[in-house]
């Protein structure tokens, strides 16, 4: 499906639990839900791509974009990061930017880390996001998570290719953004990380999606999504697909996520 994205698209900040955060606001229709986006571990707005355009332009509805503190444009990260910093950011960053941005209902559009934080969102607020959609999220530490993140940090360890791409979404953030995030997840102390205890309280519509070639996760991920929530919970897997659907198969996710809405009329009209 080719979808033409001409929509009005805004940028600037907000001061959200004491930081300065970029965030990007997508035109839509008045009065319907704003599709909030969550990005990657490393990621940041122009990461995206035009894909948070496309997918407000058709599901139609508005959106909102935001980075998390130490990446792209908002405030440097204080390190180190805690082992709960994706609790900490769903339970006081994410409502302090819907508030400063004056949104009321919304849907979670979450990738990876922004996956996980949505889940913990949802978990900690079951009645505040209308529906859930994740890509890539991870709820377990599993062995091939680690082997991704090592290889990682060899890449930024060996490859300047590799740093100086990162540089040009995150400039001076950059070096602290990656070795924060990498130290934090590499920790003995995460080796048995998990939040699939919290899923049973999430209560609202979600759609998991992953690649069915995903380096840093299985599909038991998905599985353990889908199976302990309470409320309806769909799995969507990605052919030919790894950590990025978004990019990778992005003509396919959007028509999976358009459906997953449509189905949605009572919650999202």
């Amino acid at each position: 499906m080719t979808v033409h994205a001409d929509i009005d698209v805004a940028s600037g900040h907000v001061i959200a639990d004491g930081h300065r955060l970029r965030t990007q606001h997508i035109a839509g229709p008045a009065g319907r839900p704003t599709l909030v986006f969550l990005h990657e571990g490393l990621g940041s707005i122009p990461q995206w791509r035009d894909f948070p355009a496309k997918a407000c332009a058709i599901v139609g509805l508005p959106g909102l974009v935001y980075e998390r503190c130490g990446h792209g444009g908002s405030d440097p990260v204080t390190l180190p990061r805690p082992d709960d910093f994706l609790q900490r950011e769903a339970e006081r960053v994410l409502p302090a930017v819907l508030a400063a941005c004056g949104i009321g209902r919304h849907v979670l559009l979450g990738h990876s880390d922004g996956g996980t934080a949505s889940l913990i969102y949802a978990a900690l607020y079951p009645q505040r996001p209308m529906a859930v959609i994740t890509m890539a999220a991870h709820v377990t530490m599993e062995a091939t998570t680690r082997q991704a993140l090592a290889g990682v940090a060899e890449r930024w360890r060996s490859d300047p290719q590799f740093a100086a791409r990162l540089a040009r979404y995150h400039g001076d953030n950059t070096e602290s953004l990656l070795s924060g995030w990498l130290d934090v997840w590499m920790r003995e102390s995460m080796r048995n990380w998990s939040i699939v205890d919290c899923l049973s309280r999430i209560t609202c519509p979600l759609l998991a999606i992953q690649g069915d070639s995903d380096e840093h996760g299985s599909w038991a991920q998905v599985e353990a999504i889908v199976e302990g929530t309470s409320g309806p919970a769909e799995a969507f897997g990605v052919p030919a697909c790894g950590h990025v659907p978004h990019l990778e198969a992005g003509a396919v996710v959007l028509d999976r996520i358009k459906a997953f809405l449509d189905a949605l009329p009572l919650r999202i009209g």
